[in-house]
């Protein structure tokens, strides 16, 4: 099952895919069919439903009623969880560092190693969980940059809370997966690094994480999770990989991450770029008014332009 929070007639809702081009609001099917449809008022709490509000939701699928369907055409996309309990980003794609550091030899002329504690644990860190957009809106080029690059992820959304999870039982914990575009400002992040502490404002800036379209509930996903994945600059194919290269799986980095810390219902792991998925990589930065479409087998395509404002 495919699940979004979209705007039509200016309400919010959570819908569910009925078929292609077709979705079905599931709170309206639910009062039309005298349920209670409370699980279904957000996808927060949609999520901390657990297994019968996604019960609820099949059984509405299985009968839609046609009030309750809507065009996806007619609808404005937000992020599938507007606003998720806590963000984290891994860096779990061997390829994507390598590629990086390549470039980086390039230009500096000076050796780059992975270290070894890459592959010794999972590499994360906290993004912004209050600056999210979703599928169709424009993310604003950030004052203080020349240098903007999109990253291709894959990202799972947690479905029940626990802390200390051992690995064999960490996939009983996600809820779903979604498309993560971690939009960077390459030239601050490239400044910020010696540092050593970080990122700060190569990541953190307003409209610079992006999820959606859809949350593909767990259930349609084997683990490891493995789903191509692409993505395009004004219809050109930049990169892309499968998510089965992820050095770290997701059930390492759910057990590594909840290590004396409580994982909650509604955060959003993000998996770290696929190999070639992101400018850096390969040498090209983005442009004022380039769109990106980032592809994720069986999810959807993320669509969203990067806009520049005038200065004044």
């Amino acid at each position: 099952m495919r699940l979004a929070t979209v705007v039509s007639s200016g309400r919010d809702f959570v819908a569910a895919v009925q078929s292609e081009g077709l979705l079905l609001d599931l709170a309206h099917a639910a009062r039309l069919a005298g349920l209670d449809g409370s699980c279904f008022a957000s996808m927060q709490a949609l999520i901390e439903a657990g297994p019968d509000g996604l019960e609820a939701a099949r059984g509405l699928l299985a009968a839609p009623p046609a009030e309750a369907l809507v065009a996806e055409a007619l609808v404005t996309f937000r992020a599938p969880l507007p606003r998720p309990v806590r963000m984290r980003d891994c860096l779990a794609f061997e390829a994507h560092l390598r590629n990086a550091y390549d470039q980086a030899e390039k230009r500096t002329g000076k050796r780059y190693d992975i270290p070894a504690v890459w592959y010794e644990q999972p590499i994360y860190y906290k993004c912004n969980h209050l600056s999210v957009i979703g599928h169709g809106q424009d993310t604003i080029w950030p004052s203080y940059s020349s240098f903007m690059d999109y990253e291709l992820e894959i990202a799972v959304v947690i479905g029940k809370s626990g802390a200390d999870i051992p690995a064999e039982r960490a996939m009983e914990h996600v809820f779903g997966y979604t498309i993560f575009n971690d939009m960077s400002a390459r030239d601050a992040q490239l400044k910020e690094t010696p540092g050593q502490l970080g990122p700060t404002k190569g990541k953190d800036f307003d409209t610079g994480n992006i999820l959606g379209p859809y949350i593909l509930t767990a259930d349609e996903v084997d683990h490891p999770v493995a789903l191509d994945m692409e993505v395009r600059v004004n219809g050109e194919r930049r990169g892309g990989g499968n998510s089965r290269d992820m050095h770290h799986s997701f059930a390492r980095i759910i057990s590594y991450l909840s290590m004396s810390e409580p994982l909650h219902a509604g955060e959003v792991i993000g998996s770290g770029t696929v190999g070639t998925g992101c400018g850096l990589e390969i040498g090209r930065q983005l442009a004022p008014g380039d769109v990106m479409e980032l592809t994720v087998e069986r999810i959807g395509t993320l669509r969203n332009r990067i806009v520049k404002p005038r200065p004044g």
